[in-house]
């Protein structure tokens, strides 16, 4: 660069540096506002991110898990937005460029010029408070969740819940006996420990013994006719509560898939593709009914590899 232009250059980088000097220093848009409100999403985000933690640990609810964790992000984020905008300085400058290289008296002013510069972040306190919050919660989350990798979800899944000796109750805890019901009647039972049981409900029906035609295996599972069918649908997991007496067929109101009773509960219309899980009976020497067994598969709606 010759010497005029060089000259010429100096002269603008000059004046922009005695505008900025007339401007003063970059305003902040809110300083007070924005402190209140930045200060307010922060603590709204720490809050929801401490509930959170405690939601998870008590294992609670999956949409509180979501609310609170939802809360936490978008406090967080309203409060970087607002200081950002709000408390940052608003500047713009504009500055002749020459070639390089620059001399060393204009290296050394551009130096003094950008630490000179830094003062003008505002709250610098505040920010560092909010950075560390974000990245301390942030990490007691993610390091929380691995809680969920401890367990096996195998086993729960697994577990037909009835146990072999457990008597049958309704739902006032009574024992139910074999002279509880009359061929062509139908009751809500479940295991004596666990009644209310939303996956352990069976529903006991009392049919002809002769009309039976139950697998091999299971010939000796219905004692004077009463047979045991898991209450949950094989479909989408509502109750099975409608029995039609006179083609002993149980039927799920929810998308009317119809199993046969005599028949190990087979599906015989609807969406429903397994059978009803079929829990072995036996009367003890009281005349009590009792669990032989546990389900002959696991209650509920096809998971994992079931279809």
């Amino acid at each position: 660069m010759n010497r005029p232009m060089k000259l010429e250059a100096q002269l603008q980088r000059s004046a922009d540096r005695d505008l900025n000097l007339q401007r003063g220093r970059p305003s902040v848009p809110h300083p007070h506002w924005g402190t209140f409100l930045v200060v307010c999403f922060f603590l709204i985000a720490l809050a929801s991110g401490i509930a959170f933690l405690l939601v998870y640990w008590r294992d609670g609810s999956n949409l509180l898990l979501g609310a609170t964790l939802a809360i936490c992000l978008g406090g967080f984020g309203f409060a970087l937005v607002l200081y950002s905008h709000w408390l940052m300085p608003h500047e713009e400058a504009i500055e002749a460029r020459e070639e390089l290289p620059s001399s060393l008296v204009e290296r050394e002013q551009a130096s003094a010029e950008f630490h000179a510069a830094s003062q003008g972040i505002q709250r610098r306190g505040l920010l560092k408070l909010i950075a560390a919050s974000v990245i301390s919660m942030g990490v007691a989350i993610v390091a929380s969740a691995f809680r969920a990798l401890g367990e096996d979800p195998f086993p729960t899944l697994f577990d037909t819940i009835w146990r072999r000796g457990q008597r049958l109750v309704n739902l006032d805890g009574a024992p139910v006996s074999v002279n509880a019901l009359q061929p062509g009647n139908f009751m809500v039972v479940f295991p004596e420990t666990s009644v209310g049981d939303e996956r352990a409900q069976t529903v006991l029906i009392r049919v002809n013994q002769e009309l039976l035609q139950l697998p091999r295996d299971r010939s000796d599972w219905a004692p004077m006719g009463y047979v045991a069918y898991s209450r949950v649908c094989t479909h989408a997991g509502c109750s099975v509560g409608m029995y039609e007496t006179t083609t002993d067929q149980l039927m799920c109101p929810c998308h009317q898939s119809t199993f046969d009773v005599l028949r190990g509960a087979r599906p015989t219309g609807g969406p429903a593709v397994r059978p009803l899980p079929q829990l072995p009976l036996y009367a003890d020497s009281t005349g009590i009914l009792r669990a032989a067994g546990g389900f002959s598969e696991p209650p509920g709606p096809g998971f994992w590899e079931m279809p």
